[in-house]
C-alpha cells in the first residue's frame, strides 16, 4: 500500500511513493518523461499566489514546469489533476479571455 500517490501534472499517470520515499530532484514521470520534483508537483504551487508558492521563504522559479532545488518541494497529493482541468486549465482560460475580444 503506497504512503503517498499524486498524479502527474502533464498526463495523469498515478505516481505511488512508498513511506519514507522521496522525489529526487531528477526523477521523471514514467510515461511522458515529464520532471516530477518541479513547481508544479508540489503542494505549495499556487498561481493566485504572490511567487505563485504558499510557502513564504521559497525563492522565485521562474520555469515552474522544470525540475528545480527548492528545497521546500513537497509533492502534491491531489489526483486527476488532468481529469479536474490540470494542464488544460490555462489554455482554456486563454480562449475565455480571447472570447471577450471577438466581434
Amino acid at each position: 500500500m503506497p504512503h503517498q500517490v499524486l498524479s502527474c501534472h502533464f498526463c495523469g499517470t498515478t505516481v505511488e511513493l512508498q513511506r519514507g520515499e522521496k522525489i529526487q530532484r531528477l526523477d521523471s514521470c514514467s510515461t511522458c518523461n515529464r520532471d516530477l520534483h518541479s513547481c508544479l508537483h508540489c503542494r505549495f504551487y499556487d498561481p493566485g499566489r504572490n511567487n505563485q508558492c504558499t510557502e513564504p521563504e521559497a525563492e522565485w522559479v521562474s520555469d515552474k514546469e522544470s525540475s528545480n532545488f527548492c528545497g521546500y518541494f513537497e509533492p502534491s497529493s491531489s489526483l486527476n489533476r488532468m481529469k479536474s482541468g490540470g494542464a488544460n486549465r490555462s489554455v482554456d482560460a486563454r480562449s475565455a479571455f480571447d472570447d471577450l475580444f471577438k466581434k
